[in-house]
């Protein structure tokens, strides 16, 4: 028994191989799904399946049902598929046909089998997806030398996306939408954001990265996730804008009286660990009618590198840290410093970034 696939041949290199069409119902029983996790890495033929990323991608799949995209798998045969070239194929000397493949054989996947793994997963949920289809490359399978050489060639080159443009261009994250749409309405970040690097070049004008904005306004609107983003993007803009006023540093440097990259050389008041543990100073702070009165306190604290208060705080062994626990220790410093009240948990934070910064190091 056969299952028959529309096709096109070609050759890269020195192989034949069929670009085909299959409908996403084909994946759980034609592709060979391996636990290489009780294999050596010398006899695995990728790598092992990370199970973590499987929930994602199907939630990814179903949740945008309509709008969802995937790139092409790449997968082996074992056993060689019959090609039947359709006549006269619209002049294309037989490369266009009907790819029939052995029911039965499974297919190695030699890219893209996070991809395939979200697919089973999303069908068990929602078998209508099952006729939508996906794009796959077939190669004949030659030896395990042969498939790990295509694993890393298919990979070598892959260069992940920063983060900043990832939030640049997601348009269903509604925290980014609030993001993009605040940040073009408060004149500081406006200027001196870099929209596509996930961290600054020692000349680079800028003050901070889109990424850095993104997550201090995850913290900012905490619990507010589900509101409308226009709503958000209001808050956003009225804390920021306030915050901004009260940064003289950020002002400075906006105003062109400053260099960015000395700012950036000389003090902590643009780095993502202040700017995220001033996001989630916001997020308590206006509760309060009084917010915008007690943000004033900012143009007091001492932001210089060379301030012995930020020692175990966000700084350790002269460098600037942003694990966890210097955003916390960060955030508490500042609350103390606006006179605001300190949790039993806050007070003791602020002595833990040491331990955490050199954990991390091991």
């Amino acid at each position: 028994m056969f299952v028959h696939v529309p096709a096109m041949r070609g050759k890269i290199g020195a192989r034949t191989y069929y670009a085909c069409l299959m409908p996403m119902s084909a994946i759980p029983n034609l592709f060979k799904f391996t636990d290489w996790a009780g294999f050596t890495p010398e006899d695995r033929e990728q790598r092992v399946l990370n199970e973590k990323r499987v929930p994602e991608l199907r939630d990814y799949i179903n949740d945008n049902e309509d709008d969802y995209l995937f790139s092409s798998i790449t997968a082996s045969y074992k056993s060689q598929p019959t090609f039947d070239p359709v006549p006269n194929g619209a002049g294309l000397d037989g490369s266009l046909g009907i790819l029939k493949l052995k029911l039965g054989d499974e297919l190695i996947i030699n890219d893209g089998q996070h991809r395939c793994a979200g697919i089973v997963e999303a069908l068990k949920q929602n078998p209508a997806i099952g006729d939508h289809t996906i794009s796959v490359l077939l190669f004949p399978w030659e030896s395990k030398d042969r498939v790990q050489q295509m694993f890393s060639d298919l990979n070598r080159f892959v260069t992940k996306t920063s983060k900043s443009l990832d939030i640049l261009y997601d348009k269903r994250d509604v925290i980014s939408a609030a993001t993009l749409a605040s940040l073009e309405q408060v004149p500081v970040f406006k200027d001196l954001t870099d929209k596509d690097a996930i961290s600054l070049k020692a000349k680079s004008a800028k003050l901070f990265t889109l990424a850095a904005l993104y997550d201090a306004n995850r913290e900012l609107l905490k619990g507010r996730e589900d509101d409308e983003i226009l709503s958000n993007v209001k808050i956003l803009t009225e804390y920021w804008k306030v915050v901004a006023q009260n940064m003289p540093d950020w002002v400075a440097v906006q105003a062109h009286h400053k260099e960015a990259g000395e700012l950036r050389a000389e003090k902590i008041a643009s780095h993502s660990t202040v700017l995220r543990a001033l996001g989630g100073l916001g997020q308590e702070l206006m509760k309060d009618d009084t917010w915008q009165e007690r943000l004033t306190g900012l143009q007091n604290i001492d932001w210089s590198k060379k301030n012995k208060d930020w020692e175990n705080v966000c700084i350790v062994a002269n460098s600037v840290v942003s694990n966890r626990q210097a955003r916390a220790a960060t955030k508490a410093y500042v609350k103390g410093k606006l006179g605001m009240p300190l949790t039993d948990a806050e007070q003791r934070s602020m002595g833990r970034v040491a331990n955490a910064a050199t954990l991390e190091d091991l």
